[in-house]
């Protein structure tokens, strides 16, 4: 062990209890997927079927948070804050960073939609309030800001002073509502925003995954948290991930399935008698119901959609398509995806993919050493300065923090490497994540490759016509040798129209991978329940991908990469239970292989799975260079 590997171990060592998460229910495994590794060799159907059955346990606690009756409490509050003036702040990082991103664009886009036919809305109270001051009463506070939903930025979850100064940049204050929202509960970064708003004056709830008394436990700042009256919790634990650890999956779907509740529950109050016309017109005139009953409702289309899911004619369906997707990754070839109203959903599966499973993250148009991405996405607005505000749905908000800003928060031995990661992280650096048209040119489409389009019915035009977006870019994919596939989220209607409707882009994608999702045709005006349908399908299909390439053992990630201080620990309890090896001496080794491996980490190039390599290496007493040769043959 080099000097520099056995003083990073021995620091962290020094301060792991605060980070040893072994004993939370998120960080356990899930017995539906015991075998998942075995189940997805043999048959990719019905590993598909698994990862669904574990989404069982969101519908469960989806249903004891509709019959807590809380969903209206907090709506109210919500109101009260909108009515008075106040903002909404979703916080989060990683996963749920993501989370508060989306629901930001939830938000403005819907009321970007409804300005031009409503100008203004009214609260119960009949206070009115201006459309176009509402689109911007939202905020999303992401670890490491808008270039994280990208790309992970290092280190920036790790620290309660981050999530304080991002929050307070935004001016939080007294009347403000903030949800922060951490899948394991435990996260510095979140903490912090959750403190700074209460001191702030803000009402803030905290969203979490844990049982209490376990987080209590084990957890002394989650303690805290939880034990301060003024904060109030949201505790929506559903037991074990689908892959263990993996808190993008059931975590994450059970708070957006809760917050896309009460964001609904508050654009229907706000609609008001004078507004409601106009809303209604935005969706079609269908009627709509009294806000009270929406969380049942909510729940009985998630029901109906969970069921679907789990058809055999879908799963047939999703598992051509993860077929197709593992073929093109595993012969080193390339995947573009192609989509619109989903483009932030789509995107954030996508990211997500690159520290669970360790593939390459999304390449910048003009680096030329990083390896390539597996996979990319593109948005059908020409310059991509249009398509992130677009994606966003306001300008995006980068950290830009100069020296200044960083010495009160980090000591003198981090500040140099804050700085240079602050750098890394800009506006400016976020442009180069060409995913307008203006990128193509940078990753052209070749035999081997492929393209898939994730489209929802209200866009069909995008397929049906001959220079649709989506359309025009899978004939391209054809011409150009690579194979193509479609992902189609449609009403679940049973008429003449419908069936004639499919029938027509069934025979324009005869050789695409074409997985249609029946979404049930509801009258919810965010359209929650297929935001749901989305992201279900996308996780089960990047997982059982990643599964079936040899990137989970069992239901465990093999290949995570210990990017921060949660994750080094997660790394260190996998090698230290498959070697055998004290908790201190997997974590020596495991920086050994991270200081082998790390210049290629940082520079965005391919490398071999540290937890692997470590396995490797002590249950045969192999060098880094001999067990990467073996690992990667």
């Amino acid at each position: 062990m080099s000097a520099g590997s056995r003083k990073r171990s021995e620091e962290f060592l020094k301060i792991s209890g605060q980070f040893k998460l072994g004993a939370l229910t998120t960080e356990s495994s899930h017995p539906v997927t015991a075998n998942l590794s075995d189940v997805a060799g043999r048959d990719i159907a019905a590993a598909l079927k698994l990862l669904f059955d574990v989404d069982d346990d969101v519908m469960k606690k989806y249903r004891e948070f509709v019959e807590s009756g809380r969903a209206g409490k907090i709506t109210e509050t919500v109101l009260r804050s909108l009515t008075s003036g106040g903002r909404i702040f979703f916080t989060g990082c990683g996963a749920t960073g993501r989370l508060s991103i989306l629901l930001d664009a939830v938000w403005r886009d819907f009321w970007r939609r409804v300005g031009p036919t409503c100008r203004s809305a009214r609260t119960r109270s009949s206070a009115s309030l201006p459309v176009s001051d509402l689109e911007n009463r939202t905020f999303s506070v992401m670890a490491g800001g808008d270039y994280a939903l990208i790309k992970s930025v290092e280190g920036f979850e790790d620290f309660t002073a981050f999530g304080r100064k991002q929050i307070r940049d935004l001016g939080v204050r007294a009347g403000d509502v903030v949800f922060a929202i951490t899948e394991g509960g435990e996260t510095s970064f979140v903490i912090g925003t959750a403190w700074e708003g209460m001191e702030a004056g803000a009402k803030v709830y905290f969203v979490y995954n844990n049982p209490d008394e376990i987080l209590c436990q084990h957890v002394e700042r989650s303690r805290e948290v939880i034990q301060d009256a003024r904060i109030e919790k949201i505790n929506l634990t559903t037991g074990p991930m689908a892959i263990t650890g993996s808190t993008r999956m059931q975590a994450t779907t059970i708070q957006l399935c809760v917050l896309l509740t009460i964001l609904e529950m508050v654009v229907r109050e706000l609609a008001g008698e004078s507004g409601r016309g106009a809303l209604l017109r935005v969706q079609a005139d269908r009627q709509v119901s009294p806000t009270d009953l929406i969380p049942a409702e909510f729940l009985a289309w998630l029901e109906e959609l969970h069921r679907g899911l789990k058809s055999p004619e879908l799963l047939a369906q999703l598992a051509k398509l993860v077929a197709l997707e593992e073929s093109v990754y595993r012969a080193g070839h390339k995947n573009n995806y192609f989509a619109d109203r989903f483009g932030i959903d789509v995107l954030t599966d996508t990211t997500e993919r690159s520290p669970t499973y360790c593939t390459p993250p999304f390449r910048k148009f003009d680096d030329t050493t990083a390896t390539e991405s597996w996979a990319f996405l593109f948005l059908p607005l020409m310059e991509t300065p249009d398509a992130w505000r677009h994606l966003l749905k306001r300008e995006p908000r980068c950290v830009e923090w100069d020296e200044a800003g960083v010495r009160p928060l980090v000591g003198q031995d981090n500040r140099a490497r804050t700085l240079e990661t602050i750098r890394k992280i800009s506006t400016r650096e976020l442009m180069r994540f060409k995913i307008g048209l203006d990128g193509l040119k940078y990753r052209p489409l070749k035999p081997g490759d492929s393209a898939v389009t994730i489209v929802s019915e209200p866009e069909k035009a995008s397929l049906l016509s001959p220079d649709g977006f989506c359309r025009v870019q899978l004939e391209a994919a054809r011409r150009a040798g690579a194979k193509t596939g479609l992902v189609y989220f449609c009403r679940n209607r049973g008429d003449e129209a419908h069936f004639s409707e499919m029938k027509m882009i069934q025979g324009l994608l005869t050789s695409a991978a074409t997985v249609v999702v029946p979404v049930p045709e509801t009258e919810f005006l965010l359209d929650g329940v297929t935001r749901v349908a989305v992201k279900l399908v996308m996780n089960a299909l990047s997982t059982c991908t990643m599964v079936r390439l040899g990137r989970v053992m069992g239901n465990t990630m093999v290949w995570v990469v210990p990017s921060n201080l949660k994750l080094i620990d997660r790394a260190t309890r996998y090698i230290a239970r498959l070697t055998g090896l004290a908790y201190e001496a997997a974590n020596g080794l495991l920086f050994e292989v991270i200081e082998y491996v790390e210049p290629r980490m940082k520079s965005d190039q391919a490398y071999p799975p540290v937890v692997g390599m470590a396995v490797l290496r002590a249950r045969h007493g192999w060098t880094n260079e001999e067990a990467e040769k073996q690992l990667m043959k």
